[in-house]
C-alpha cells in the first residue's frame, strides 16, 4: 500500500470517527446518559488496555500504543490484516438489533454500526472445509480450560445469512464503540446470547470446528452453541424457520 493511500486511510478513518463523537455530542447529556446505562457494563478481560479511535491504536497500561490490526486467517487462501482506517473504510452498515445477556437482562432496539460479515470476509479467500469463524478478543483473561484471552465461535452459515442480522460492530448510538461496549470491534449475532458476541476482537480464524469459547470453559453449564431462548425473542429465530 503507498504512502499516500495510507494517509488517506487514516484521515477517512479519523473522518468518520469525528462525524460520530460530534453527532454523539449533540445528544443533551442527560441522553446520554440514558443511553449508556441501557447497558450494564460485563467484561472478563483484565484492565491492562484501552482504545484510541481517533488514532487506530491500542494504547496499554504501561503507555506502549500500538496500531490496531484486525487478522484474518486460518483456512483462507490468501490471510490478510486490516487497520482500523481499513475496516472504516469498507462500506459501513446499520442495524437495530436486541442484545440478550445470559445473565436475563436484555437491551431491545440497540442502534449498531459496522461491517457485514459478508463484506469483511470476502476480503480473504475461505477455504470449502471451513465452517465456522473463531473470534479471538485482544487482552488477558483469567485462565479457563487452556485459554487466557476470550475466544468465543460462530457457524459462517448463520454469519453469511442476512436474516440473522449479524455485524462486526464498531458503532453503537451513532459512536464509536466505548472500551465498555468492546472497541474497537465486537460482533453482534442477535439471536445468540451475548456471550457469543466477543468483545475487543482482533482476529477471526477459519475452521472446519466448533471451538469451546473461554465462557463455555469457564462455565461449563453453558454451551458451544447458544440460541436465545424464543420466550425472550420479539421476532423469531430465522434457524428455527
Amino acid at each position: 500500500m503507498t504512502t499516500t493511500r495510507r494517509s488517506m486511510l487514516k484521515f477517512l478513518a479519523a473522518a468518520a470517527v469525528t462525524a460520530g463523537a460530534a453527532l454523539w455530542g449533540l445528544l443533551p447529556e442527560g441522553a446520554r446518559a440514558a443511553i449508556a446505562a441501557r447497558f450494564p457494563t460485563r467484561t472478563v478481560e483484565k484492565n491492562t488496555f484501552r482504545f484510541d479511535p481517533a488514532r487506530g491504536e491500542v494504547v496499554w497500561k504501561d503507555g506502549r500504543r500500538e496500531a490496531y490490526r484486525l487478522t484474518l486467517d486460518g483456512l483462507v487462501e490468501t490471510p490478510a490484516q486490516l487497520s482500523y482506517a481499513q475496516l472504516r473504510a469498507l462500506p459501513q452498515v446499520r442495524r437495530t438489533a436486541d442484545f440478550h445477556c445470559v445473565e436475563g437482562w436484555s437491551v431491545e432496539a440497540a442502534p449498531w454500526g459496522g461491517v457485514d460479515f459478508r463484506e469483511l470476509f470476502a476480503r480473504v479467500r475461505v477455504q470449502p472445509q471451513a465452517r465456522y469463524a473463531v473470534f479471538h478478543s485482544l487482552g488477558q483473561t483469567d485462565p479457563a480450560g487452556g485459554l487466557t484471552h476470550y475466544v468465543e465461535s460462530l457457524p459462517l452459515a448463520d454469519l453469511l445469512n442476512p436474516a440473522m442480522g449479524a455485524l462486526l460492530a464498531l458503532d453503537l448510538e451513532g459512536a464509536p464503540l466505548t472500551d465498555a461496549r468492546g472497541a474497537p470491534a465486537r460482533v453482534i449475532s442477535p439471536f445468540d446470547l451475548a456471550y457469543k458476541s466477543s468483545k475487543f476482537v482482533t482476529r477471526v480464524e477459519f475452521s472446519a470446528q466448533a471451538v469451546p469459547g473461554w465462557w463455555t470453559r469457564a462455565n461449563p453449564i453453558y454451551p458451544v452453541h447458544a440460541p436465545v431462548q424464543k420466550s425472550r425473542l420479539r421476532s423469531p429465530d430465522p434457524r428455527s424457520s
